[in-house]
């Protein structure tokens, strides 16, 4: 799936940048404590790595997109650079102008702008590699803020009693399966018992925090104290670190809801800070996030190289105590894992084929099929156009197929409020206008032309405005 190659490269270091682009910058302005300071940005305004705000002429030239180039350009780059992270060739795609830019936009979406920055053998134009240094610049001075909020974190929960569980990406990172820079965290998500949800909300309060929100997955944290900086494509070192508090860990896959929660908080756990119970939990916790993310079309190359990163220090014992979690569960089989699997599989090599056959047996066969020959780009944002039913592939009876129609075209009014707040939090990637617009119109538009994704097109403009 390569472009025809250019003359190969001799690669260049991603840390040759100033070593003192990683140094910690003093805050801006009090903080409200000691523990606030490590939840809100150690800077303000735009960082190094941060985009500039987008230019009246740069609007003006998005509106000028060819959305069947950049539909093309965001298939062909996305296939590469996931070639590319799971078997590094030498040379360079021979791309245009145009395909590097929305390569920047491809490895932010997909979140693997460190781990390309350490495994490419080739080095492609300055401002590529340069996006791709400062990339992992960011994530690499993000993680010891991390690290310090998850130390307050145990203090304070522990002496309040309350046991918590750190979540993904913080247990991938304690494993020692990521190098600093390779592995963005936009937030933490930290899993608590169903009975100390109010006393783990205090302690996060006292950790410098104030609730931005609920949903049915999370109750939602900000710092008390921001200090705005927000990048426009891509990982910023200094900005917030939001934190999530989970009380189950469940997927509705896509009206199924896919609860795995006892087989991911501790049978013992010790007030404060706690692991997962064992390597095949996490795992089981990784797969079953990435098929959430499937039903929605915005599975990330983060995702599937998560998976192999686990499945390289899993030894067959680890495998069966995986099958034998998710026995314990409400689905005890693993016919939601196909998916995630097959692909994981299929761009890393990396799942044992009796694994693969075990959820294979256990999955619908319409869903089977479905993800038998389906790419990255199919099944994440890198997908540009407007899905009506994205996940209707995941209904396995006419019912729930019935009643995934019926939310999409009429949602609930939670859903409606979700949409709504998330449109004003997050403006650059909830589509402005589109964000605004009613469900009927929606409808409508959909129905006389394709509509593209905005948290696509978003990145795509932002990485063109970061060239100029």
């Amino acid at each position: 799936m390569r472009s025809a190659p250019k003359k190969a490269q001799e690669p260049a270091s991603c840390t040759s940048l100033p070593a003192n682009r990683l140094a910690v910058m003093p805050p801006v302005g009090a903080a409200a404590s000691p523990e606030a300071s490590m939840a809100a940005p150690l800077t303000r305004g735009a960082a190094a790595g941060g985009a500039p705000e987008m230019s009246p002429e740069s609007i003006a030239a998005e509106r000028s997109l060819d959305l069947s180039q950049v539909r093309t350009a965001l298939a062909t780059t996305t296939e590469v650079l996931a070639a590319e992270l799971g078997n590094p060739g030498p040379s360079a795609p021979d791309w245009s102008d145009m395909e590097w830019q929305v390569a920047k936009a491809v490895a932010s979406i997909h979140g693997v702008s460190g781990l390309l920055c350490g495994v490419l053998r080739w080095v492609g134009p300055a401002h590529w590699h340069a996006f791709l240094a400062d990339q992992k610049l960011q994530v690499a001075a993000r993680l010891p803020r991390i690290q310090a909020l998850l130390g307050l974190l145990d203090t304070r929960a522990a002496e309040h009693g309350v046991a918590v569980v750190a979540l993904k990406g913080a247990a991938l990172n304690a494993l020692g399966l990521y190098s600093a820079g390779e592995r963005p965290m936009a937030d933490l998500d930290i899993l608590v018992r169903e009975q100390d949800i109010e006393p783990a909300a205090a302690v996060v309060r006292l950790l410098g925090y104030r609730e931005a929100g609920t949903t049915w997955k999370h109750r939602a944290f900000e710092p008390a104290v921001s200090g705005g900086a927000v990048a426009r494509l891509g990982e910023l070192g200094a900005a917030d670190i939001k934190l999530e508090l989970h009380t189950a860990i469940r997927e509705v896959l896509p009206v199924r809801t896919v609860d795995i929660s006892r087989a991911i908080f501790p049978a013992r756990p010790r007030p404060g800070l706690n692991g997962y119970p064992s390597v095949a939990a996490l795992l089981l916790h990784v797969l079953h996030h990435a098929a959430g993310t499937l039903v929605l079309r915005e599975l990330r190359l983060l995702h599937l190289h998560d998976i192999s990163r686990l499945a390289s220090i899993m030894s067959p014992p680890d495998w069966d105590e995986m099958s034998q979690l998710v026995a314990a569960t409400d689905e005890p089989t693993l016919w939601w894992a196909y998916p995630p699997l097959v692909l994981a599989a299929r761009y890393f090599h990396c799942v044992p084929p009796q694994v693969i056959d075990q959820a294979a047996r256990a999955c619908p066969a319409r869903l089977r099929r479905w993800y038998r020959h389906r790419t990255l780009t199919d099944v994440s944002i890198s997908h540009l156009w407007v899905s009506a039913f994205p996940g209707i592939e995941w209904a396995r009876t006419g019912r729930e197929i019935a009643g995934y129609v019926a939310r999409r075209v009429v949602p609930s009014a939670e859903t409606l409020a979700q949409r709504q707040a998330f449109a004003i939090s997050q403006p650059q990637v909830s589509g402005g206008e589109w964000s605004q617009t009613s469900q009927a119109r929606r409808i409508l538009r959909w129905l006389l032309a394709r509509q593209p994704r905005q948290v696509t097109l978003q990145r795509v403009r932002a990485s063109m405005d970061l060239q100029r």
